[in-house]
């Protein structure tokens, strides 16, 4: 039977410790990558809920405004003065919401730039 030499033995052991430490670093980075990946993910899931419940509440808003506006111009001059108020209003609400997702951009960016740093260390 071949026994190995002992220098030797330990030269593979230590190699085969090595690859074994590796191969561990490597599945716990790629495990914390998933977890920081789902997080981010399960973030902008929730950022998306609320903007779309805030944005129905604010166009709701819009609307009943306009309708009550609508229902109270009695001349031509109301009319016109209601639709510049109105417009006014609504550039106003896009103007924020624009103002909002290029924040959001921002944080979604630097979200994504600090887990792949992460992921890279």
């Amino acid at each position: 039977m071949l026994e190995f030499y002992e220098p030797g033995a330990a030269i593979i052991e230590d190699s085969v410790a090595k690859t074994v430490a590796r191969l561990t670093k490597t599945n716990k980075s790629a495990l914390d990558f998933m977890i920081n990946a789902q997080k981010v993910m399960f973030e902008e899931m929730i950022f998306a809920s609320n903007e779309i419940s805030d944005r129905i509440r604010t166009e709701t808003q819009l609307f009943n405004e306009f309708s009550s506006k609508l229902g109270g111009a009695h001349s031509v001059k109301d009319l016109k003065t209601m639709y510049e108020e109105c417009g006014q209003h609504q550039i106003d609400f896009i103007r924020r919401d624009c103002e909002r997702l290029f924040k959001h951009g921002e944080r979604m960016i630097g979200n994504l730039s600090s887990l792949v740093n992460r992921q890279q260390d």
